[in-house]
């Protein structure tokens, strides 16, 4: 099979394994991050066929839906990839794109891998993560969990380890300060901060409409 087909395939893979995810993890998710990974790619020297991959099998089993276990996701993924009879050392970059992609990742102490296509594909997963749609993402994930829109009693926790952040039951409002609003600073590439610059400022428009019309204002 050629690398068009090869992605092709890994497309249709994803479409139907995910048809039935929630709604901020789906496989329009996973095709919006797809596009961005590419359109980072066109300012980075990188693999694109490992970037492509990557992107399309990001999500392919996330630990949310999982009960926290992030090992399925990988073992799918290269299920898939060594069926398709993709070069190895292809399978193993792409397997440690999706080991290491996660924000909950970057909370661990110790060494991590690092690879320019890595830093591709995490900054269209984190764009997104942020804007119109990171927020639209943000609400439908604590529909899905049955969590408080807001609660002012409960305050955003700043310095979460991993495991607090996999197991946090906090109002959504607080995931933008734990975590949305921190994504503009962690971008890796050009493009990455360019775009994010603009969907930082969006979210913190709408942070100051939403406690503005919470507390009657406008």
């Amino acid at each position: 099979m050629t690398n068009k087909n090869i992605i092709e395939a890994t497309k249709n893979y994803v479409r139907i394994t995910l048809k039935d995810a929630e709604g901020g993890h789906d496989w329009f998710h996973t095709l919006r991050v797809y596009n961005n990974a590419l359109l980072i790619s066109k300012g980075e020297k990188v693999d694109e066929f490992v970037v492509a991959l990557g992107a399309l099998l990001h999500d392919i089993a996330d630990s949310k839906f999982h009960n926290g276990d992030d090992t399925i996701g990988p073992k799918m993924a290269r299920e898939f990839l060594f069926k398709h009879n993709v070069d190895s050392l292809v399978i193993e970059h792409v397997i440690n794109i999706i080991e290491n992609i996660s924000f909950n990742k970057s909370l661990e102490k110790g060494e991590a891998f690092t690879s320019p296509e890595l830093s591709v594909v995490q900054d269209a997963d984190r764009l997104d993560a942020i804007g119109a749609i990171g927020v639209a993402r943000c609400f439908n994930y604590g529909g899905f969990k049955n969590r408080k829109l807001f609660d002012p009693s409960i305050k955003p926790n700043l310095n979460m380890t991993k495991e607090e952040y996999k197991t946090s039951a906090a109002p959504t409002i607080n995931h933008f300060y734990e975590k949305l609003l921190l994504l503009s600073d962690k971008m890796n590439t050009k493009t990455g901060k360019r775009i994010a610059k603009q969907r930082h400022q969006f979210m913190e428009q709408y942070l100051d409409q939403f406690y503005a019309e919470w507390d009657g204002k406008r």
